[in-house]
């Protein structure tokens, strides 16, 4: 009986390794620089960052799977990875079908267009072509709040594909992360002529509480590891030298 007893214990000894040590596989849009993006080929950014600051938190290995972003809680649902670190703001709607982790930052969007251009708020866009990314909060924003006054709102599969039909004229703005748009676009030669507009937005309604690491419902032992690795790695010092790699501010906001 005793030699049965051992062999369960160290059996359940072993399986607890392996969970701790099998891989986790993240969701991520690396399309959203300086969050997410590639560089030779490869996954970067402050949420690859701090994705694998966690991992090694919680003893798991970070594998990437890339997903465009109206398809990220599909693919979840579905089970082609285990979580989403990409940016995925906090909403009541998307809690109705995934759920979260304890925020790991917040940062407010902003509308942008021409510095020529006289913007007075959403009313002063009437007639202007914004595009904003497919199944966003920046879109749901855009739905609610410019479409209603006369704004033609435009959504696209990925936010880079939105610059480009900017810089092309084939747009006159967007709506988006206000730190994702500095350094993605106007940072770089061809958002010379543009700039932030009007005030920060972080209307709960449209943006939620901050970005989070989405969970399939019911991962939530995982959801209480990642949570409290947030946490460690907020006051150990690890999450300031990523923030600090990429921005010259908290970036974990209000």
């Amino acid at each position: 009986m005793k030699k049965l007893l051992l062999a369960v214990v160290l059996g359940a000894l072993g399986t607890v390794s392996f969970a701790q040590g099998k891989d986790l596989k993240v969701a991520i849009d690396p399309t959203y620089e300086p969050f997410t993006y590639k560089v030779d080929g490869k996954p970067a950014g402050f949420d690859v960052d701090i994705a694998n600051a966690l991992c090694e938190q919680i003893k798991r290995k970070c594998v990437f799977v890339e997903q465009s972003w109206d398809s990220m809680i599909p693919g979840l649902m579905a089970r082609k990875y285990d979580v989403i670190i990409s940016s995925m703001s906090i909403t009541e709607d998307r809690m109705k079908q995934i759920d979260f982790t304890d925020k790991y930052y917040n940062t407010p969007s902003r509308v942008v267009t021409k510095k020529a251009f006289n913007y007075t708020g959403p009313a002063s866009l009437k007639g202007k072509k914004i595009g904003v990314l497919k199944a966003s909060t920046q879109e749901k924003y855009a739905l609610g709040e410019l479409k209603t006054v006369g704004v033609d709102v435009v959504s696209y599969e990925a936010q880079d594909q939105v610059y480009l039909d900017i810089r092309a004229g084939r747009l006159d703005g967007t709506v988006a992360d206000h730190v994702e748009v500095t350094g993605g676009f106007l940072g770089k030669p061809e958002g010379k002529d543009y700039e932030l507009k009007g005030d920060e937005l972080f209307i709960p309604k449209y943006f939620g509480a901050g970005a989070g690491i989405g969970l399939r419902k019911g991962q939530d032992a995982l959801k209480t590891e990642l949570s409290a690795a947030i946490k460690t790695i907020r006051g150990n010092g690890v999450y300031k030298k990523i923030n600090d790699k990429y921005f010259k501010f908290d970036v974990y906001g209000k």
